[in-house]
């Protein structure tokens, strides 16, 4: 019996109403989800754009600072008994200014002075010293001048004496590099970032060098070595909760091990990064996994027939594929860890250190940390300072993940 005939089917008809009134509606459908991403595009850019806007508005004026002019007589007697404090402030008496206009650190600069150059001493000099915060943000036009006193927050006193410093060519502004080389300071204009930012360098320091190899080797062993049971698998659901699991946890954890059992000490980049590298391992191991998994499996049977073993596959063969992914979830754990703030609170590192950190066990702050406070003082100078101190922060960030695309570019051309 010869085989059944296939049906045939009939010519679509693309000119009947109906079709055309289909194909309307799905040419309507795909432009508005055209257009409903094109808007959500452009609704995140707003909101970036404004973020921005704001920070570097405001941030800006924290990279300089004003200055005042002080005449300045070297009495030897002061400076042999090492009383700077006294000196500035009577050189800052003879101001035709009434009130304090120089900042209370502003003698640091005449200690400096007579260091570098001794022969200053008995001689009178004109030096240009920080002035107080109120005075430089009145010359940054921080405050509106039309309100009245009590509104404006500062006094009438304060304005005065800025206009006739002004007025007097005793007052000039630039650039303030004390706030990139110093550290944390009661005086917002005396505050810089640079213990901060070297504390964060020291914690990410110790953070990579754990957090990187050990999650890496558990990566590969989970991944080409590990037998497939009911232990991996618990492991396995472990690691991807672990990376679910909010900061602060790591915090507690940090708090009851690396203080309360170990006795390290509070507030140091070691602790910091012994903690942070419990909350990105996590992460790297995951990142690690999918890379090394995602290496083509002709290549392990290729390097496996001309007599590699497992190992020299593994090192020699897959890992070097795996190497651009590997960096580049790296690097994102460690821009996500150099922006944490909650776990490093509760291990101490909120402490108000005013010196640059010379260890990992030596107290220390972070930058987040830093800004944080900042935010929190009640004193009005250190909002640009929160602000200039986010810049920061934001361009290291952009560098790090700039670094991961150049190392994942090039790790990718080698292989």
């Amino acid at each position: 019996m010869s085989p059944a005939r296939p049906l045939l089917r009939e010519p679509t008809d693309w000119s009947a109403a109906a079709l055309r009134v289909r194909l309307a509606r799905r040419h309507r459908s795909e432009r508005l989800f055209r257009l409903a991403g094109l808007g959500a595009l452009l609704l995140a850019g707003l909101f970036l754009a404004f973020l921005l806007f704001t920070i570097i508005r405001d941030g800006a004026s924290g990279f300089r600072h004003s200055e005042v002019a002080v005449t300045v007589t070297f009495d030897p007697q002061s400076v042999r008994s090492g009383d700077y404090v006294g000196l500035m402030q009577r050189s800052a008496r003879a101001l035709p200014v009434a009130g304090d206009v120089v900042s209370e650190g502003a003698w640091v600069a005449l200690r400096e002075a007579v260091a570098a150059d001794p022969a200053l001493v008995g001689q009178t000099r004109t030096m240009w010293v920080p002035a107080r915060s109120s005075i430089d943000l009145l010359a940054k036009g921080k405050f509106d001048l039309a309100q009245p006193a009590l509104s404006r927050g500062v006094s009438d006193a304060d304005v005065a004496a800025w206009r006739a410093l002004a007025a007097a060519g005793r007052l000039r502004q630039g650039f303030n590099l004390d706030f990139l080389t110093g550290s944390a300071s009661t005086s917002p204009e005396l505050a810089g970032i640079w213990g901060a930012a070297l504390g964060s360098l020291l914690t990410l320091a110790i953070t990579i060098a754990i957090a990187f190899p050990v999650g890496v080797f558990a990566a590969i062993y989970l991944q080409e070595f590990a037998p497939r049971n009911r232990w991996t698998d618990l492991i396995e659901v472990s690691i991807n909760n672990l990376a679910a699991v909010p900061s602060i946890i790591f915090g507690l954890l940090g708090l009851a091990v690396f203080l309360n059992f170990a006795g390290l000490p509070r507030s140091a980049p070691l602790v910091g990064g012994l903690t942070l590298a419990l909350m990105t391992l996590p992460v790297i191991v995951i990142a690690a996994r999918a890379a090394i998994g995602a290496v083509s499996p002709g290549v392990r049977d290729a390097a496996l027939a001309v007599g590699a073993s497992r190992l020299q596959t593994v090192f020699d063969h897959v890992l070097p594929q795996a190497l651009p992914g590997i960096l580049t979830g790296t690097i994102i754990g460690m821009a996500r860890a150099l922006g944490e703030t909650a776990p490093l609170l509760l291990i101490g590192m909120r402490a108000f250190v005013a010196d640059v950190p010379h260890g990992l066990a030596a107290p220390a702050t972070v930058l987040p940390v830093q800004i944080f406070l900042w935010s929190d003082d009640a004193q009005r100078g250190f909002i640009e300072k929160t602000s200039a101190a986010i810049i920061v922060l934001l361009l290291v960030l952009v560098l790090l993940n700039s670094l991961a695309i150049v190392l994942r570019n090039h790790f990718e051309r080698r292989a």
